[in-house]
C-alpha cells in the first residue's frame, strides 16, 4: 500500500479489513519520520471485542517513511521494474535487536548494480550476502558488524505482458480484464480505424502497422503472452509464422479447432514449433456467449499459464 499525509490510499494488504488502522498509524508514521510494525493476530480475533474478520492467522505489517528528505530511492528501482524493467532482489530489515534506526533500511540487487540505503557498508555487505539466493519472499536472521537483524528477501519481477494482436471489437474487453491484473499490454492492428476508434485503458500500449512489419515495431522478448485473435484468415497465419520464430511460451487463437487446424496446415513447416506453445480455441471452458465470458476464459487460461511457469 502507498498512503498519504490525509489517508488517501493505493493498493490493499487485506481486502479492507486492516487498512483503516493502518492509515492511522500511517499518520504516526509521517509525522515521526520513523518506520514501524504493526502485528494483527486475527487468530485470537473477537467478533464483539475485535475486528471481527474470522481469518485465523497473523500479519506483521512494516511502514515505512517516504518522504523527500528520507530519499528512498529503492521505490524508483521497483517502480522501474513495474514498468517492464530489469528484475530485482531486494532485502529489507524488518526488525534490529540493536538499532531502531535501521528498520526500513534496504538494499537492492540488480543485474548491473547493488545499491544500499539507510544502512553503513559493513552492514550492507553482511546482509548481500544472500541477496541472489532466494527465489520467493523468506525471512531471515543476520549478523552483522552493528547486531542482529531480521531482514526480509524478495525477488521483484516485472508484470506479464500480453501482445493482443488484432483490435477487433472483442479485444476490448480481454485488454480491460488484463489491465486489471497490472498485466502490461499492446495491442497491434494494421487497421487504423480498429486501432483508433478502441476504448482500452490508458496505460495500453497501441500499434498501427502492416502485418509483416511486427518485427520492426516490437521487441518479441519483451513478451510472455501472446494471442493472435484478428478475425482475418491471411492476418492470423501471418502472425503465427513471425510468432513460431520467438520464445513466447504462450499463444492464444481464437476460433474454432477446424479454424486453428486449417491455418497449422498452411503452416506446416513451422507447425513443429508451434505445436505445445499453441491454445487453440484459446480460453477454459467456463461457460457463457459473447466477448466477456470469452475474454474471461481467455485470461483465466492465461493466469493459469503463468501459475504453472512460475
Amino acid at each position: 500500500m502507498i498512503i498519504d499525509d490525509e489517508g488517501n490510499f493505493c493498493g490493499v494488504l487485506s481486502g479492507g479489513c486492516l487498512e483503516g488502522d493502518l492509515v492511522e498509524r500511517a499518520r504516526d508514521v509521517i509525522s515521526t519520520g520513523s518506520a514501524q510494525s504493526a502485528i494483527f493476530d486475527l487468530g485470537a480475533d473477537d467478533e464483539l471485542w475485535g475486528l471481527g474478520v474470522g481469518c485465523d492467522g497473523t500479519m506483521r505489517v512494516l511502514l515505512q517513511p517516504v518522504l523527500p528528505q528520507t530519499n528512498y530511492q529503492p521505490l524508483a528501482a521497483l517502480a522501474d521494474v513495474l514498468k517492464g524493467g530489469q528484475p530485482l532482489e531486494i532485502a529489507i530489515v524488518v526488525s534490529a535487536d540493536t538499532s531502531e534506526d535501521l528498520v526500513g533500511a534496504s538494499a537492492i540487487l540488480q543485474e548491473t548494480k547493488r545499491l544500499h540505503f539507510g544502512m553503513s557498508d559493513a552492514v550492507a555487505s553482511s546482509i548481500a550476502r544472500y541477496l541472489g539466493e532466494n527465489e520467493q519472499a523468506l525471512t531471515r536472521q543476520v549478523d552483522t558488524p552493528e547486531g542482529s537483524c531480521t531482514v526480509l528477501y524478495a525477488r521483484i519481477e516485472p508484470p506479464p505482458s500480453l501482445l493482443v494482436l488484432g483490435a477487433g471489437l472483442d479485444c476490448e474487453p480481454l485488454v480491460r480484464i488484463a489491465t486489471e491484473l497490472g498485466w502490461r499490454c499492446t495491442v497491434a492492428d494494421h487497421r487504423p480505424a480498429y486501432v483508433g476508434s478502441r476504448s482500452f485503458p490508458d496505460s495500453t500500449r497501441k500499434l498501427c502497422c502492416e502485418v509483416h512489419g511486427l518485427d520492426a515495431k516490437l521487441d518479441w522478448t519483451g513478451f510472455d503472452m501472446a494471442i493472435v485473435m484478428s478475425h482475418h484468415l491471411a492476418s492470423d497465419r501471418a502472425y503465427l509464422r513471425q510468432l513460431a520464430a520467438t520464445d513466447i511460451a504462450y499463444i492464444g487463437l481464437l476460433g474454432p479447432a477446424g479454424r486453428r487446424d486449417r491455418l497449422l496446415n498452411d503452416l506446416s513447416d513451422v507447425a513443429d514449433v508451434l505445436q505445445y506453445r499453441l491454445h487453440g480455441p484459446a480460453g477454459i471452458e467456463l461457460g457463457g456467449r459473447g466477448p466477456g465470458p470469452i475474454a474471461l476464459s481467455i485470461v483465466a487460461e492465461m493466469q493459469q499459464f503463468l501459475n504453472k511457469r512460475g
